[in-house]
């Protein structure tokens, strides 16, 4: 009798820990789909600064960019939300007393927050904001305090864990339907992730040299933010390959005027 009722409880308590999981994942997809919208509406702000500087509007430019820099404040916030629904999610187990999820979350929230290095001034998106406005009148030439190798360094830093697929080999640019673990946050190409997963029978361990985490085909999925990064991802390789072509006229300027010197 006490093994059957021990039996109920432990079936019980795995119904619950089952239904909280589906909660915070969708909590999760909502917070995610939260954060696309505030990049996208910062990548529009960009766009209105860069015309607005070309009609000399400084003041409202300034404005927008402080803008910018409140929500990408707030984005870090969601972020750090959606990692802590995450981990309570995943990590519950029942117990024999009561659980405290608040106190869960924010302990959660307060240990992601310690762990990170990210500041909304630091932010990629920020730096790309500003390139944009100062290239309106100064396209081709360092921002102020800053040298030509910080800024191509700085402009292809991205959120990103991988940059290639680790089965395909295909830089994650070019992947036609790619998706992310939920669980180590590595990107694949969906066809040969899922024929992965499903030859390992269970046991697919990540492809990413030294990731142990164990792929669930149901936890790897195209959340709301990955077309949005890979996209930033995009357009930051652009504007390295634009500074490099500038470098390269450079130099072909100044080799053109070398000739000329010897030839006279």
């Amino acid at each position: 009798m006490a093994s059957t009722s021990a039996a109920a409880a432990a079936s019980r308590g795995n119904g619950d820990a089952g239904r909280l999981r589906n909660a915070a994942f969708t909590l999760y997809s909502d917070n995610q789909s939260l954060i696309a919208e505030i990049r996208k509406n910062i990548v529009l702000m960009k766009e209105v600064a860069v015309d607005l500087e070309r009609d000399g509007q400084s003041q409202m430019v300034k404005e927008l960019e402080d803008a910018a820099v409140e929500l990408l404040g707030a984005s870090e916030d969601y972020t750090h939300f959606s990692a802590a629904i995450q981990s309570v999610g995943n990590e519950y187990g029942p117990g024999p007393e009561l659980t405290d999820f608040k106190k869960l979350f924010e302990d959660e929230v307060l240990k992601l927050k310690g762990d990170s290095s990210s500041a909304p001034q630091n932010h990629p998106l920020l730096r790309q904001f500003r390139e944009a406005v100062w290239n309106v009148h100064h396209a081709g030439q360092p921002m102020p305090g800053d040298e030509q190798e910080d800024i191509v360094m700085t402009s292809t830093q991205c959120n990103l864990l991988n940059i290639t697929c680790p089965l395909s080999g295909r830089p994650i640019t070019e992947l036609a339907d790619p998706v992310r673990s939920m669980d180590c946050k590595h990107i694949y190409e969906k066809k040969a992730i899922l024929h992965y997963i499903k030859s390992k029978h269970g046991r697919a361990q990540c492809p990413v040299a030294a990731c142990p985490k164990i792929l669930q085909a149901e936890r790897v999925v195209c959340d709301a933010l990955l077309q949005i990064e890979i996209d930033e991802m995009r357009s930051m390789s652009k504007q390295a390959g634009h500074t490099g072509m500038i470098e390269d006229f450079t130099n072909l300027d100044e080799e053109e005027e070398k000739e000329e010197e010897d030839e006279e």
